[in-house]
Parts: structure tokens; C-alpha cells; sequence
């Protein structure tokens, strides 16, 4: 009853532009609400930045090609926020201010995320810019939760897409009040594809904290790799930094979700 009152939201708004970053949850919700809107109906729009890992851009692109989206490829702006490079606790909150102003300068239609009822449960100070900006959660609304999601996806015929895992944008990987630059961006990058490549662990995360570089891995994934293994992999990891970074150690721990966000939250 979820996803038919998810369509029948959908189909009874007007106009609307879909916030796409490339994730499971706004790639879902375009297919969707582009087949039931049609191409006069909705449009995508994705922001590029060094926050967004190209390939989330790239397979924005793909799909819109695919399903004839009409797409917009937009710049937020959110680099040139002091507000947001500064990095505080609640940075997410001045990353979707910039996104969503930028969307409603460029149209007037209701701008829609793909925020689900698990995003309830955690701190998310980007839907307190949405609720600025008049943003609808089509999820949110139809009590739609990330299992959900991913079960939509399946039955849209977007296998690829239903199995996608979380991956927030790369300024989450840097501690809290450690300032967000592109050029630390871009070895978080690098840094997960490399374990990405030699590991293939079920979840990487690369966090620049105050203490170091610190590589996050699935249980699985941190316990089959050795003393020796780790070592060397450190050693290509450093191979990777910008000269900020340089000289500090790259270490190893267990994933844990949020871990970057240190401090009180307003």
C-alpha cells in the first residue's frame, strides 16, 4: 500500500524537480516520478561539486539517457560557503541550503528529495534546509522506509541501482571543524578506490580526522586483512595524500556510521 500511495503523491502534485545526487533513494524516486509525470512533468537535477564522487555523476547521467529524464547538471555552490568549508557539526544544513536555493533559482516547480523514514533516526540537519525551502519527501509522506526503497528500485527493473550501498557525500568523511577543501576531497577519493580495489570490503570509508587518516572497514573485511597487509596498504594510502596531509599516520578501525560528526549538535 506504500508505493501505491507513493504514486498517487506523485501523480497528484504539480510540477517538480528531483534533488538526484546518484544514490539509491533519489535515483529511485526519479524513475519513478518520471514515468508517472512523464518528461513535462518532472525534471532532475544533479550538483556537481569535489564532494560528489564522479561516478555518482556519471550514473545520474547514464540514467537519464536511458529513461529520457530531462536533467539539469547544476553547480550548489556550497564550496564558496565559509559557512560550510568551516565544517562545523551541522555542515549539511548549509550544503542543502545552498542546493535547494540554487534549485528554486533556476525554477519555481516543488522541489522533492528521496529522505526516507530511516533518516528519521539519525541527525540530519539537511531537513531542516529542506523544511526552509519548501521541500517535499514523497518517501517521508508515504512512510516508505530504506528496505523500501530498494525494493522499489527491484521492481522498477533498476537491479543495479537497488543494491547501490549508502555512500553520503565525501565532506562527511572529514572530521568535524578540520575545514572542507577540494584537494582533501579528491584523496578521500582516491584513497577509498584503492581499498576498494585491493580489499573489496562491503563498506570503506576514508576519515580525516584531527589524529590522522583513519581507514573504516566492515568487520569482515578489517579481520581478513593482516598486520602486513594493513602496512602496505598504508604505505600506498600515503602515496595518496595532498601535502596537508603528509606525514601524518593512516591507520585502520571498524566502520562506524556518522563517526566524522564530533561535537554537540545544535
Amino acid at each position: 500500500m506504500t508505493e501505491v500511495r507513493l504514486a498517487q503523491i506523485l501523480g497528484d502534485m504539480g510540477p517538480a524537480v528531483v534533488a538526484v545526487s546518484g544514490g539509491v533513494d533519489s535515483m529511485t524516486l526519479s524513475v519513478l516520478a518520471h514515468r508517472i509525470k512523464g518528461r513535462d512533468g518532472v525534471t532532475m537535477m544533479h550538483a556537481v561539486s569535489p564532494a560528489v564522487p564522479p561516478e555518482a555523476t556519471e550514473r545520474v547521467r547514464s540514467r537519464a539517457q536511458m529513461e529520457g529524464w530531462r536533467l539539469d547538471i547544476i553547480d550548489a555552490g556550497e564550496m564558496a560557503d565559509e559557512r560550510y568549508r568551516q565544517n562545523p557539526v551541522n555542515r549539511c544544513f548549509f550544503c542543502k541550503t545552498n542546493l535547494y536555493g540554487t534549485i528554486a533559482r533556476h525554477t519555481a516547480d516543488q522541489i522533492l528529495s528521496g529522505a526516507n523514514t530511516d533518516d528519521l533516526g539519525e541527525y540530519r540537519p539537511g531537513l531542516d534546509a529542506a523544511r526552509q525551502h519548501g521541500v517535499r519527501h514523497p518517501y517521508l509522506e508515504a512512510g516508505i522506509s530504506k528496505q523500501a526503497v530498494r525494493a522499489l528500485a527491484r521492481s522498477l527493473g533498476l537491479g543495479d541501482v537497488s543494491e547501490l550501498p549508502a555512500s553520503p557525500c565525501l565532506s562527511s568523511r572529514v572530521e568535524t571543524l578540520i575545514p572542507i577543501d577540494p584537494e582533501t576531497l579528491g584523496a578521500i577519493h582516491r584513497v577509498e578506490t584503492l581499498v576498494a580495489g585491493t580489499l573489496a570490503p562491503k563498506t570503506v570509508r576514508c576519515r580525516v580526522r584531527h589524529s590522522g587518516v583513519v581507514v573504516e572497514l566492515d568487520a569482515a573485511s578489517l579481520e581478513a586483512t593482516d598486520e602486513a597487509g594493513r602496512a602496505a596498504l598504508s604505505a600506498s594510502i600515503t602515496l595518496l595524500l595532498p601535502q596537508s596531509l603528509a606525514g601524518i599516520d593512516v591507520t585502520f578501525a571498524p566502520y562506524r556510521n556518522g563517526s566524522a560528526f564530533v561535537g554537540a549538535r545544535p
